[in-house]
């Protein structure tokens, strides 16, 4: 019946299959397994909320997004909410898909629109405008994180997808908040994607890198948003991580687990301009 039920479908077609990731059945489960398995968790006390993302090619950040899913192998919620940067210039500052549902080679995921005109609602009364639905767009950000929970995950689920254009902190808090709303009392996951510093020399990456991932440690939105703007640190899903940490406050979270962190030169050994990537676990401690 859902097999039906998805053929029915406006799917939204992947603009990145082939390319950024296998455009197979077969080689994508087995590369996003291999990431899967290989990643070598700590101990983590409490219920796995939200996890932060890396969103590169799979060549070059699958290792590190393996430690961000690796925690959620099992679990069965009903609702994922991906939330991304959106790297393409619309116009709008919160950006949702029109499709009915995304299609990677691992099958098609049904958007949740029902909860998608929640949170459009609850954005329009906190800031007064809502969510921009558009078509055949071609962000990767959020489509990359999708076969690692089609894979990690133990049973279908809706997506709740959002991308995001804003960079204010007012913007970001309060579709944090939004989020915290619409969630509360579901079952559901909650996903960051951000990368980290963009194209420094290896040993500048670092210093950035670690400077916004000890604000993300101290599950400090607030934090985040001064490092950036300091240019202290450095991440290009600032909107969206930090909307992601709003919301798990709002869901009772209270501590945050940095998993892995890693650049693309430990990957292609050129150090002379790489990419930043790291991998976290927001949790809620269990009474």
């Amino acid at each position: 019946m859902l097999q039906y039920f998805l053929m029915t479908l406006d799917v939204r077609p992947s603009p990145i299959a082939g390319a950024w990731y296998p455009g197979d059945r077969a080689g994508l489960t087995r590369q996003v397994d291999e990431y899967l398995e290989l990643a070598e968790l700590p101990e983590m006390r409490g219920e796995v909320l939200a996890v932060i993302a890396p969103h590169a090619g799979l060549r070059y950040s699958g290792a590190v997004a393996g430690y961000a899913f690796a925690p959620l192998r099992g679990r069965s919620p009903s609702v994922a909410a991906v939330i991304s940067p959106m790297h393409h210039p619309y116009p709008d500052p919160l950006i949702t898909s029109s499709h009915a549902a995304y299609s990677t080679p691992l099958g098609d995921i049904p958007v949740d629109r029902e909860l998608v005109a929640e949170l459009d609602s609850e954005l329009h009364k906190k800031l007064g405008f809502g969510l921009t639905p558009v078509a055949n767009d071609p962000e990767h950000s959020l489509e990359i994180e999708l076969p690692f929970l089609q894979r990690a995950l133990a049973s279908d689920f809706r997506l709740l997808p959002v991308m995001v254009r804003a960079q204010e902190p007012a913007v970001s808090e309060a579709l944090g908040k939004a989020l915290g709303t619409v969630l509360r009392g579901k079952d559901f996951i909650l996903v960051a994607s951000t990368d980290l510093s963009h194209f420094y020399e290896h040993v500048m990456a670092l210093i950035l890198d670690r400077a916004m991932l000890a604000e993300i440690e101290s599950f400090s939105p607030e934090g985040a948003f001064a490092a950036q703007q300091s240019g202290r640190g450095f991440a290009c899903g600032l909107g969206a991580f930090t909307a992601v940490l709003w919301a798990a406050r709002e869901l009772g979270a209270d501590t945050v687990k940095i998993l892995k962190h890693a650049t693309s030169g430990d990957v292609t050994g050129d150090h002379s301009s790489v990419v930043g990537y790291g991998a976290a676990v927001i949790l809620k401690s269990r009474s």
